[in-house]
């Protein structure tokens, strides 16, 4: 009976990550997973926060239980990087995140006494590399992905640099932020427990604004100026790593710098890349054959493996072929070209990006079927289940009037909605 009792409370917090646009699929090694991060009473209190920020006294009003009570339960839960406690006009909030970019990866940004971290790295290669049901849903489940590249910097021609955008750059993000916050990769720092790292750099990975600040005031980053944000890019730069940030124009919240073997997320598109997991960026590399001599240094360097070395009838050696249909248009291969016969050209067709996190949640609530739990995130209201429920139904339309429908949810007044408390 106990243990009926204990899982139900990870049950009820399965199914509240699943109101949320970006889900975890509920599986037997997720529930080892919760069960490692959250204490049995902890999973059931978490499970009746609302979707959207929330203030202590919210908390104290679900749970039935004083603010104080509320606000040392919340903090306690903050300080191991489960929720986020965030400035808001002024007031403190908390928000509990997506597993990822979330508090899957929060629980690796430092080396941890109060974490099994070698079994959770093995529970989470399970979870998402073997089983791979997540990965699935975290990556393909929208039309609007989490993720984008970003192009490397240093090899953008004169042509590039009039076209490129200040969003489609790294070093504008790195610039701009207001804080910025720096711990270690995940994926490396998972895969030294598995025993299956490489040697690229460790401490690199980058939050910033509410998150940063979040994680700085548990201990679980580093805070860091600009300068040396530029310093780790550059540094990132020099051991062909991807630069990989949230899917939005505006106050990207994170920064990864990805190798190809151990990022979750271009492993994904080593294995979905036809599906494009990740959102490229606006170029692709483009190869002068005549002036290739086959070294093969561009497809080794490639993360993905979208470069094959190919025999050409009329040539003694191979040439460099890129399938587009693959390719980040990240420039890696570009900075590794002895001869220079690599370079960059425009995509025909621009990649839309969201403006900011609102605009790019609510694209995919929209497009998984979630909406209605984003904007009516408080069930024991009445109006709200009946609202909840016509979206619902709005959403299990047929495509042609379910395009209808959508269109008219695209509107200012659903951003509106959404900033609402």
């Amino acid at each position: 009976m106990a243990h009926l009792t204990v899982r139900s409370g990870y049950k009820k917090l399965e199914e509240r990550l699943n109101l949320f646009p970006q889900g975890a699929p509920p599986s037997e090694s997720l529930y080892k997973i919760l069960s490692l991060l959250f204490r049995e009473n902890e999973a059931n209190l978490v499970s009746q926060l609302p979707i959207r920020p929330f203030t202590v006294k919210k908390a104290a009003s679900i749970w039935k239980k004083s603010e104080a009570e509320a606000h040392k339960i919340l903090d306690d839960l903050a300080s191991r990087a489960l929720l986020l406690d965030i400035e808001q006009e002024g007031r403190q909030h908390y928000v509990l995140p997506p597993p990822m970019a979330g508090f899957f990866e929060f629980a690796f940004m430092r080396i941890r006494g109060d974490l099994d971290q070698k079994l959770l790295s093995e529970l989470f290669h399970q979870y998402i590399n073997v089983e791979e049901d997540f990965i699935k849903d975290l990556f393909l489940g929208s039309e609007t992905r989490l993720g984008r590249v970003f192009v490397q910097e240093a090899v953008l021609s004169n042509d590039n640099a009039l076209h490129i955008l200040d969003y489609e750059r790294a070093s504008h993000v790195i610039e701009s932020a207001k804080t910025i916050a720096v711990g270690l990769c995940y994926c490396r720092h998972k895969m030294e427990h598995l025993g299956q790292n490489c040697s690229a750099p460790m401490n690199n990975c980058m939050t910033f604004g509410n998150t940063a600040s979040s994680l700085i005031k548990h201990g679980h980053a580093r805070a860091i100026y600009s300068s040396e944000g530029l310093e780790l890019l550059a540094e990132a730069y020099a051991h062909n790593l991807v630069q990989c940030g949230e899917n939005v124009r505006e106050d990207v919240s994170f920064l990864c710098n990805c190798c190809g073997c151990c990022c979750e997320g271009l492993i994904a598109v080593r294995k979905f890349g036809l599906l494009q997991p990740i959102h490229t960026t606006n170029y692709l590399p483009t190869v002068n054959e005549k002036a290739c001599n086959g070294c093969g240094r561009c497809a080794k360097a490639c993360p993905i493996e979208a470069i094959q070395m190919t025999s050409h009838p009329s040539e003694k050696v191979k040439k460099a072929k890129i399938d587009e249909t693959l390719c980040l248009g990240c420039a890696v291969c570009i900075r590794l070209c002895p001869l220079k016969c690599l370079s960059l050209k425009e995509r025909p067709q621009r990649i839309i990006t969201p403006v900011n996190s609102a605009h790019r949640i609510v694209l995919a609530a929209l497009e998984r079927g979630r909406l209605q739990n984003l904007i009516f995130d408080n069930q024991a209201l009445q109006s709200h289940r009946a609202m909840a429920a016509i979206l619902s139904a709005i959403l299990q339309l047929p495509p042609v009037k379910r395009l209808m429908a959508k269109e008219q949810l695209r509107s200012r007044y659903l951003e509106r909605l959404l900033k609402g408390t």
